[in-house]
């Protein structure tokens, strides 16, 4: 149930997407008659800086309060399940104990309705599963446009023609010079 540090791995690859998509925005078209000492100029001219998106999250206010806000979720459906689970197997068990002494139909009847309580049981749990995870959605992709619109505005007004995204571990930058950091700008 606690995913969250798949989820973040899928936040910081949705930042480099909306940096890319957000650059990719900003680029005006160029001629395909461009010869190619002038692309080389252009391209020197262009600004590519990039966000340490381990470092942003750390620091983001909106993102600390999400994160716990989903992790107090989190415990609070395990907990909800975990209760669950156990008024369930005291249930079996007070059965297990009292099956020698009670009639076939009883114990026929007891046992089918103890099996469509553990089906009702298991549904309920991947339901709730699925509704933190789509909740969970939900907010990222709201957390996912605030840092594009910031990123975009940000871009803009110090001219960067591209805002690159690296995070240790998932980057698909090997090597960026420390002065193209903007983390902390």
């Amino acid at each position: 149930m606690n995913t969250t540090p798949l989820k973040l791995g899928s936040l910081a690859t949705a930042i480099a997407l909306v940096s890319v998509l957000t650059a990719c925005g900003n680029k005006d078209s160029k001629t395909e008659a461009t010869t190619k000492t002038n692309t080389t100029t252009v391209a020197a001219d262009e600004k590519i800086v990039y966000v340490n998106s381990d470092s942003l999250l750390t620091k983001y206010e909106y993102f600390k309060d999400l994160k716990s806000k989903m992790e107090t979720k989190g415990k609070s459906a395990e907990s909800d399940m975990a209760a669950k689970n156990q008024a369930f197997q005291r249930e079996v068990q007070q059965y297990q104990q009292q099956q020698n002494t009670l009639p076939a139909d009883q114990r026929a009847a007891t046992e089918q309705r103890l099996a469509r309580k553990q089906q009702e049981l298991q549904a309920y749990q991947q339901n709730a599963g699925s509704a933190l995870q789509n909740e969970q959605a939900k907010e990222q992709e709201v957390l996912y446009d605030k840092v594009a619109e910031y990123l975009k505005g940000y871009a803009k007004t110090k001219g960067y023609k591209m805002v690159l995204t690296y995070s240790k571990g998932n980057s698909a930058i090997l090597f960026a010079d420390e002065s193209l950091d903007v983390t902390s700008a």
